[in-house]
């Protein structure tokens, strides 16, 4: 049986607008898959909702088909994407209706059940992370697309490979390579050299999109289109297959991966094989995404040019204290950001930047008052005194978290072209999650000469977000590189080199197939991106922060 071309033409809300005519125009493709859902997207999208009741997905998207859903039709190519988010029934009548317009005889399906926010009180959106199957039952009877609320991402790949070999629930391997397939296919070019740690390597001013060629044993081949930017390497596949996992264990609601048996080689100019992937049952809890406001927020940035910087910083503190101590906000957060250099060129390389952050669940108390505070040190302050904006009244800012329910807890239904609603049963079977052992380590490197350099200079990083938690995988390019780097980067190092990391919990997990350690740091983010706890709330930098952080590096390896 020949592989099934899946390819990718979204990794978020507000990718580029023209991935979808550009994957069906630039080769061979039978299936696009279109990811638009993070956890902040199913805030925004619950906000969406309470202003319109007929909102709650994607209005970009019904944009985006209008110019190419003849020609997807034409070529028959079938169209999977969660863009439906809060509203999924929603999204499909507008994209029948768009046919109707069209004078395309486009069968259009949908999948729901996710949506559990009845059941959890005082949340804006509470959705459960479906599988695969309801995706596959739409396919089979014939929809030529298929809109989804909350599912996995990698379900939108799943669901289409399922259909097409007659995967069955219980066909863990296959099902697993195809998990992990749609993973690196979800976040659309991280595949293919963006947000890359060595994208000096290719042209990456602009990324083609990736697709993989999924085979009946789950194998697949990661690559892109002829003639598109970007590249496709074992780097790239690596770093994108590192992006916000933990340990072994990858878990959904179809099938647990084992990331510890992924085997990657390189095929081919921009092709690189994945095969080796074993897969076990799934957990026997379904994850449930809780989105709820969290209170409210304000922020003011004071620059500070010159000389003195921490003299100024500490007058205006002391300056603002009794305004802040009149109504205390529940949280109050400084933090002096020193951008300035000695004997600068420019006004803004000799300033540094003090920000103020606020939070409270009363507006009142982070509002007007404290912008009517600092605004009126204007005349009254440090020499050279201005802010990088007016403060305002104070926005809401949400919090996320992850609870896990009994897999009846959702009713997972696919709502086919025609009307019918096909349930989709739960797993056959479940397995709990357990920590995978370590592996073994590599022999260490024979002593040597070193030198003390950046990490990045023997190894790639990506990171990211998983509620409040952040992790950050890195891999080295060569076999010497993984020895060293296994038994240098411990837990106890990353702590050192991430200070901010120092009092919490820490777990380094080892993937020696991929030479590569994936390190979880949790709470570093608080309640999540929403919250913006911190400089950097998703953490997507929090890799590239990592890699310049010096050590001492075997002169055999620079």
């Amino acid at each position: 049986m020949r592989p099934l071309r899946i390819g990718n033409f979204s990794g978020f809300y507000g990718d580029r607008s023209d991935a979808l005519r550009e994957m069906l125009t630039g080769g061979e493709v039978d299936v696009l898959t279109g990811d638009y859902l993070a956890e902040l997207t199913m805030l925004i999208l619950a906000r969406d909702r309470l202003k319109d009741p007929s909102a709650g997905y994607a209005r970009t998207f019904p944009r985006r088909l209008e110019d190419c859903l003849g020609l997807a039709h034409e070529r028959g190519v079938r169209i999977v994407t969660n863009a439906g988010g809060l509203n999924p029934a929603g999204l499909a009548g507008e994209i029948r209706r768009l046919a109707d317009r069209l004078g395309l005889p486009v069968r259009v399906a949908h999948v729901e059940g996710d949506d559990l926010t009845a059941a959890y009180p005082g949340t804006l959106a509470a959705h459960a992370y479906l599988g695969g199957f309801g995706i596959a039952e739409c396919l089979r009877a014939g929809a030529d697309v298929v809109v989804t609320g909350r599912v996995t991402d990698a379900a939108l790949v799943t669901g289409p490979a399922a259909a097409h070999f007659g995967w069955g629930p219980t066909d863990y391997d296959p099902l697993a390579g195809a998990v992990v397939a749609g993973h690196v296919l979800e976040c659309g070019t991280q595949a293919t050299g963006g947000n890359y740690a060595f994208f000096g390597e290719g042209d990456v001013r602009r990324p083609g999109f990736p697709l993989a060629e999924i085979h009946a044993d789950g194998s697949s081949v990661i690559t892109k289109h002829p003639g598109t930017g970007g590249f496709v390497d074992v780097g790239t596949v690596t770093a994108q297959l590192l992006y916000e996992t933990g340990g072994a264990r990858y878990a959904g609601p179809d099938v647990t991966a084992r990331l510890d048996t992924v085997r990657l080689g390189r095929q081919g100019a921009d092709r690189v094989r994945i095969e080796g992937v074993r897969g076990e049952a799934p957990p026997p809890a379904l994850k449930v995404g809780l989105n709820r406001l969290g209170g409210f927020r304000n922020e003011v940035v004071f620059v500070l040019t010159g000389l003195d910087i921490e003299a100024k910083a500490a007058l205006v503190r002391e300056q603002l204290a009794d305004a802040l101590a009149k109504s205390p906000p529940r949280e109050v957060r400084w933090e002096l950001v020193r951008t300035d250099r000695a004997d600068a060129d420019t006004e803004e390389t000799a300033s540094a930047l003090l920000r103020l952050v606020v939070r409270d669940p009363d507006q009142q108390v982070v509002g007007r008052a404290l912008s009517g505070a600092a605004v009126e040190l204007a005349l009254a302050s440090y020499p050279g005194f201005h802010v990088l904006a007016p403060p305002g009244k104070g926005a809401p800012y949400g919090v996320f978290e992850d609870v896990y329910v009994p897999y009846g807890g959702a009713t997972h239904v696919a709502v086919l072209h025609d009307g019918r609603r096909i349930p989709v049963p739960p797993p056959r079977e479940t397995r709990p999650l357990a920590a995978v052992p370590d592996p073994p380590l590599p022999e260490p490197l024979p002593p040597g000469p070193t030198r003390r350099a950046p990490l990045g200079l023997v190894a790639g990083a990506r990171s990211g977000d998983k509620g409040g938690n952040a992790n950050v995988g890195v891999w080295a390019r060569s076999e010497d590189a993984w020895r060293w780097l296994a038994h240098t980067l411990t837990a106890d190092t990353f702590r050192r080199l991430i200070p901010e990391s120092r009092d919490l919990p820490v777990t380094r997990h080892l993937l020696p197939n991929l030479r590569a350690v994936n390190v979880v740091v949790e709470g570093i983010l608080g309640a999540g991106v929403a919250a913006q706890a911190r400089f950097d709330p998703q953490a997507k930098a929090l890799g590239e922060w990592l890699r310049s952080r010096h050590l001492d590096i075997p002169e055999a390896l620079l």
